[in-house]
């Protein structure tokens, strides 16, 4: 039997590809940035899924891990793009 999860995470990988032709043809670079922060977050949330799936608390460690950098190095872009550094 399939797990019911498994469309979601589905789901959101097609989100991802989506957001990777808006980080490819944004016109600006706050566009880009957007689509970035985007991709980080549904890529956060289908492994946050597929650790429910699995059963493996791993895969919400590397999650927040990875929310953290994600976060950081957003604060950082934005900062540039805004011409404070």
């Amino acid at each position: 039997m399939i797990d019911p999860w498994y469309p979601a995470v589905l789901i959101l990988v097609v989100l991802i590809c989506l957001c990777f032709i808006r980080l490819i043809l944004g016109p600006t670079a706050a566009d880009r940035l957007v689509a970035v922060d985007t991709v980080n977050t549904l890529t956060i949330a289908s492994m946050v899924i597929l650790g429910l799936i699995y059963k493996e608390v791993i895969f919400i460690d590397v999650a927040i891990v990875y929310a953290l950098l994600s976060f950081v190095s957003n604060l950082y872009i934005a900062k540039y793009l805004g011409g404070e550094l």
